[in-house]
């Protein structure tokens, strides 16, 4: 670990454990924005960790950004700190100025497409996007858009769209953004029209990792803790057996995200984001069910932490593509080498 990921690593796990508390995340599941815990991030340049230092930011790669996301996945933050740090990266790459505040993008789901055109030095967007986490909320919105068929990024102010609002299982909003010839404060071509969408499951992966470090830890304490029949129920080896199984999970998940980071500040992380996000999605099910089945009738009471982090696996395991999508994805290129390119393929990584 670097200097710039050891302060990281200590500065986002000190705030998240004193800003992000349960009334915090009642708070947010009721529709106020916490204002203080997001004034708090930006203080520490945490959302702004991929955004160059010339353009203002710290400076930080990948990994740097892997400490930060995984750590608000493990303290289930409700605020779009992933979402803005992928927009800083996306507009920095472009060559446009990133801006404070946070900042959404759009599109998360592959089969719509946001158009953008020309007129004079003004540009203008146009069409609807769904499921936008916090796309109400969000001061910016940063887009990949087509311009005459080829790929574009765009920022966007807030007001610049109607909205209808929605919000996932963990309560956390997805709204709808409808654009009508909206006005777009700069774009530029970009190199891919997929980059937003793959690097959005890249950090799902890294945030349901992070949620299922509490999942696992809470099962852990609550089967050493919980009594019954004279001794605690994790000393059963039918419970021992599930929370093992659990703890394999959390580690492959992990490491497939953490990986996919790394190779992303590498080179081209397309087949380990297809590994990380197929590994993730399957891991956040299995791993819901086991952290429930442990916690018995608890788990699923409102008052007990739990269904912050299992909430959160459910609704993140199927945004920017199912377990399914990418497994199909990552099959297709296996099969598209042909049998031979396979095990080279899987032991050069």
């Amino acid at each position: 670990m670097n200097e710039l990921r050891a302060i990281l690593s200590d500065s986002i796990a000190r705030l998240l454990t004193d800003e992000v508390t349960v009334d915090v995340r009642r708070s947010a599941e009721d529709g106020d924005w916490p204002t203080a815990l997001w004034t708090k991030l930006e203080e520490n340049g945490h959302p702004r960790v991929l955004v160059p230092e010339d353009q203002g930011g710290v400076g930080g790669g990948w990994l740097d950004a892997h400490t930060v996301i995984q750590a608000a996945g493990r303290f289930a933050a409700p605020v779009p700190i992933s979402e803005t740090i992928l927009a800083g990266r996306i507009l920095a790459d472009a060559a446009l100025d990133v801006p404070d505040g946070p900042i959404t993008i759009a599109p998360v789901r592959p089969d719509e497409v946001l158009k953008i055109s020309r007129t004079g030095n003004s540009w203008s967007l146009s069409g609807t996007v769904s499921r936008v986490p916090w796309g109400a909320a969000a001061d910016h919105l940063a887009v990949q858009a087509e311009a005459d068929g080829q790929p574009h990024v765009a920022l966007v102010a807030q007001g610049q769209a109607s909205i209808q609002a929605d919000r996932n299982i963990a309560r956390e909003p997805r709204d709808t953004l409808t654009f009508e010839g909206a006005a777009v404060i700069a774009a530029a071509p970009a190199s891919d029209r997929d980059s937003l969408w793959r690097y959005g499951a890249m950090i799902r992966s890294a945030q349901i990792a992070g949620a299922l470090e509490t999942v696992l830890d809470q099962s852990v304490q609550y089967a050493n803790d919980r009594v019954q029949f004279g001794r605690p129920i994790g000393k059963f080896q039918a419970v021992q057996q599930q929370l093992a199984i659990l703890a394999g999970q959390t580690a492959a998940v992990g490491a497939a995200a953490e990986t996919a980071f790394g190779k992303a500040e590498a080179g081209d992380p397309e087949f380990e984001i297809m590994v990380a996000k197929t590994r993730a999605s399957e891991a956040a099910e299995a791993a819901a069910s086991i952290a429930h089945q442990t916690h018995g009738a608890i788990g699923f009471t409102y008052e007990h932490t739990l269904h912050y982090a299992t909430r959160r696996l459910w609704s993140w395991r199927a945004e920017f593509g199912t377990a399914s999508h990418w497994a199909g994805r990552l099959g297709r290129l296996a099969a598209g080498r042909g049998a031979d390119a396979l095990w080279p393929m899987v032991v050069a990584r």
